[in-house]
């Protein structure tokens, strides 16, 4: 049994990358945790086959763009197809928006986004942990049920418990 069958649920966010001639990647990623309060640090596992761990190496940014219920279309196109064949920001309708410190740009309908900067890269069994040092933080709704993933094609709205 897989280790996401077994740890779950998890917040997805999607990732946006670049490669250095500018060339934009989206990609869907459950393996992904904050490290530090102060400053800020967000961690996320990928498979070094991934279009988006090329550009990560290459480039060294990204944003982290954390998703809810109605993105749930758009997050399952964007993990159906690789970005080094198609361009997958043409494919769903999702807004971007340039970011303010790193080149890949964020996605307007998130409720927040991070603005990364990789400081870490390492090879832990089958994927890298990536660190991104959060340099800017775009927080656009505090009131929103992210969206969660089990494995597979197995998603899930989180809710907060009454008292």
């Amino acid at each position: 049994m897989r280790i996401s069958q077994q740890i779950f649920p998890r917040p997805v966010v999607l990732v946006v990358t670049v490669d250095g001639r500018g060339k934009e990647n989206v990609m869907p990623a459950s393996f992904v945790m904050p490290v530090s309060f102060s400053p800020k640090y967000v961690a996320v596992a990928i498979a070094p086959e991934r279009h988006t761990f090329s550009n990560l190496r290459e480039v060294g940014e990204f944003t982290a763009n954390l998703t809810t219920l109605e993105m749930l279309e758009q997050v399952k196109i964007c993990g159906s197809y690789s970005g080094r064949n198609v361009n997958k920001f043409s494919m769903v309708r999702l807004s971007k928006a340039p970011s303010k410190k790193v080149r890949p740009p964020s996605i307007t309908e998130s409720p927040v986004t991070f603005e990364c900067v990789v400081e870490y890269m390492g090879l832990f069994g089958d994927h890298y942990l990536v660190v991104g040092k959060v340099v800017e933080e775009h927080v656009k709704r505090t009131e929103f049920s992210p969206l969660l993933h089990q494995s597979g094609d197995r998603y899930m709205e989180a809710h907060a418990l009454k008292p």
